[in-house]
């Protein structure tokens, strides 16, 4: 039924017809602007062209992550008029207790990207094994790893939450019927990753290796349009992005470094900006440049975020937009993982606080 209902909204989406008056204000500023509009479809069929014999298998995977996506953003933006708000009573492989959404999202996404041929294993955070799909069949090439509905727990109360993916292609030496190793892959392997945030508007950032871009969605006409190419992030901020309440049970090098950013040492005084989805704090850290820090604990001394699904993204895109991801020590990208659902520390951002933060933790 919810996944019927789901499908039943896309299509909605792609019959809906335009009051007269919307319509005629649409075409035009689509005549005027026709040679400047690009929707992520097309942006991402000419990303296609870099994979030789693509023969557009990829263009098509990454469809079934738009359409996914504004499939989520319905129901988001229907939260508080329709029964998706609240929990949804079962505890994931995280031990942490889903909320409505999560289920919602994730079926989503596991429906639009299991049709896709060239996909042969899906891997959720709300799932504790990957899903093998396609079983056997020569087109299935990559995988898919995300995070259904990041900060769901915020949903409640009305702040922005979002998507992470990330895709990587089966090892020539893996078989077929092992999904696990097809995603136990270092960053570094990844094909393309990225996230989408449902906020004030809905917005896709995603990169294949060829810089980063940010697509906004347009929903009347149901469609995503750039409009952010080739984002860059700033060398320095002003801004740094943490859960302060933790700050008791951060290794010490980690409050210092916060006392380094609010003392000017940098050359100004950074300001604090934290929001609690870290698709959204990310987001932020990206477009105004700073750093944003998940450290370890001493109630979580391996780190909080999921390695696959959300530190190997942001990672990812942050180094395509000139930026620095690092677990503390080391590349985020370089980490060989060893677990579907394993954990890892994250500090990511401009070049500036990052060389710093690094400099500063070898000596502390």
């Amino acid at each position: 039924v919810l996944l019927s209902s789901l499908v039943l909204i896309a299509i909605r989406a792609r019959k809906r017809i335009l009051p007269r008056s919307q319509t005629i204000i649409n075409s035009s500023i689509m005549a005027e602007n026709s040679s400047t509009i690009i929707t992520a479809q097309q942006h991402i069929m000419r990303e296609q062209k870099r994979f030789p014999g693509a023969s557009g298998e990829f263009s098509f995977l990454l469809s079934g992550i738009t359409l996914a996506t504004k499939m989520i953003q319905a129901q988001v933006r229907k939260a508080g008029l329709t029964d998706v708000l609240g929990e949804h009573g079962e505890i994931n492989v995280q031990g942490e207790i889903q909320q409505k959404l999560d289920v919602i999202s994730n079926e989503a996404l596991v429906h639009c990207l299991s049709s896709r041929e060239s996909i042969g294993v899906l891997a959720s955070e709300e799932n504790e094994e990957p899903m093998l799909v396609h079983k056997g069949s020569d087109e299935a090439k990559y995988a898919v790893v995300f995070d259904p509905l990041d900060g769901s727990s915020n949903i409640d109360v009305n702040v922005s939450v979002g998507t992470t993916f990330s895709i990587l292609r089966k090892p020539d030496d893996v078989a077929m019927d092992n999904p696990e190793q097809w995603v136990l892959q270092p960053g570094s392997k990844q094909v393309a990753a990225g996230y989408v945030v449902y906020g004030s508007s809905t917005i896709l950032v995603y990169s294949a290796g060829n810089g980063v871009h940010g697509f906004t969605l347009d929903p009347a006409v149901g469609a995503y349009f750039l409009s952010h190419p080739n984002m860059t992030m700033p060398d320095q901020g002003k801004y740094y992005s943490v859960n302060e309440a933790y700050r008791d049970g951060f290794p010490a090098r980690y409050g210092d470094y916060i006392d380094r950013l609010r003392s000017g040492v940098l050359g100004r005084k950074y300001a604090s900006r934290y929001i609690g989805s870290m698709v959204a704090d990310f987001h932020r850290t990206l477009l105004k440049g700073g750093v944003f820090l998940y450290p370890p604990t001493e109630d979580n001394k391996e780190g909080k975020l999921r390695l696959l699904y959300e530190a190997n993204p942001v990672a990812f895109l942050a180094e395509q937009a000139g930026g620095t991801a690092i677990d503390g020590e080391k590349r985020i990208l370089d980490i060989e993982p060893t677990s579907i659902h394993q954990r890892t520390p994250l500090i990511v951002g401009s070049r500036v606080e990052l060389a710093d933060f690094e400099s500063f933790a070898q000596t502390n």
